[in-house]
């Protein structure tokens, strides 16, 4: 029977959202108006166009899935689940697609099947615990862990940026004072300057010629700079220009550990979340390897694969090539040797974690006052410029 989503109004004047099944809208808005509701907008879900491009914010995501799994938790159906979310869901494209998912449901497939249909909303990995969790029927206990590992990942996220906003506030206001500078009150200083007929400092010449340069090239500049900046963006997306980036990246002294320790964490948590479910060892990492973000880590992870379905461990496959830590190595063999290999995946990527935090303190550490002082040492240079001709003009009149 064809679903449709809706917007109604209760006795008391409160806005409803949620799906009906009905042969026809008529017959959708008179099944309304029997439940005592005024329908306002009833639309097939079938009608909705390109519903499968639309996706998630990572933030709504691990919303509706905490949501999601208190419901199940509390002994509602799938079904019943999707129309609560729904309901309480006033973001527009989410509530969309979440009425499209309710409505493949509807017609008898499996959650995971009807979560395939929008994979930009739905990652793989999360669409293989959900399947899992049908599977073995411990939807609900897996959602929950489900929801417990998107939360860790959207919060260490959101710790390393606002450690990171700081830094990047400073940097942009001094380079916008540093211009402003340039194109306004350097030209006035000059012209002062200029009546004087006195030779100037090799620091005023060399500020001079620097505020002509910014004045009188700005579009030139902004459009090089664009142009770089697209180029390099383009150059990313070519494999090998990605791949020596992100061998770079690793062999930089702090940003390095950094970005190992971040993928090791999400490799971690996911090979842990999806083992606890019950998925098979080798569909675990190769779903893991999709989390994995730098380029050399992710092919050490898929020649991993190759090893474990050669028959290798899991140690000596992540062994292999020596690009992952070696505490998160030991931890694996410790759990593959216990046959506890989900709990001490779960203390890896808790380990890794906990030491990239104290990394993204150590680097916000130095960068702050690194900023500070590169904006004291330019203001300095400024006014250093501006100062040391009036200095030499009072000298001069002094003689």
């Amino acid at each position: 029977m064809p679903a449709f989503s809706y917007v109604a109004v209760d006795p008391q004047g409160k806005t409803k959202r949620g799906v009906i099944e009905a042969e026809a809208p008529r017959q959708a808005r008179a099944g309304l108006r029997s439940e005592g509701l005024v329908p306002l907008e009833v639309e097939a879900l079938g009608a909705q166009p390109h519903a499968g491009r639309r996706s998630l914010a990572g933030g709504r995501l691990v919303l509706l899935t905490r949501r999601m799994a208190l419901l199940l938790e509390a002994g509602l159906g799938v079904e019943q689940g999707l129309n609560a979310l729904i309901e309480q869901e006033e973001h527009e494209p989410s509530r969309r697609v979440l009425a499209a998912v309710r409505a493949d449901v509807l017609a008898g497939q499996p959650l995971a099947a009807a979560l395939e249909q929008h994979p930009a909303s739905f990652p793989e990995l999360y669409r293989a615990l959900v399947a899992s969790g049908e599977q073995s029927g411990e939807l609900a206990a897996v959602m929950s862990r489900l929801a417990d590992y998107l939360e860790g990942r959207q919060a260490l996220r959101q710790e390393t940026g606002f450690a990171l906003l700081y830094p990047g506030i400073v940097a942009a206001m001094a380079l916008v004072i540093m211009v402003g500078l340039l194109l306004y009150v350097v030209p006035q200083v000059v012209e002062v300057f200029e009546r004087s007929r006195q030779s100037l400092p090799l620091l005023t010449r060399a500020l001079i010629a620097a505020s002509s340069m910014v004045s009188q090239n700005w579009v030139f500049i902004g459009t090089v700079l664009v142009g770089i900046f697209v180029a390099a963006a383009l150059a990313y997306r070519q494999p090998v220009v990605r791949a020596r980036c992100h061998a770079a990246v690793l062999g930089m002294p702090v940003l390095g550990p950094i970005a190992r320790g971040a993928d090791t964490a999400r490799l971690a948590a996911t090979l842990a979340i999806l083992a606890q479910s019950g998925v098979p060892l080798l569909h675990a990492l190769t779903a893991g390897s999709r989390v994995v973000g730098n380029v050399w880590l992710r092919a050490a992870v898929e020649d991993a694969c190759v090893r474990v379905r050669e028959g290798s461990s899991l140690q000596r496959a992540l062994g292999a090539g020596r690009r992952f830590p070696a505490l998160f190595i030991h931890l694996v063999a410790a759990g593959e040797a216990s046959g506890r290999l989900a709990p001490m995946l779960f203390q890896a990527a808790k380990q890794q974690e906990l030491e990239n935090a104290a990394r993204v303190r150590l680097l916000t550490g130095l960068l702050e006052p690194a900023v500070v002082v590169a904006m004291g040492i330019l203001v300095l240079l400024f006014v250093l410029a501006v100062l040391l001709p009036i200095i030499q003009m009072n000298s001069l009149v002094r003689l």
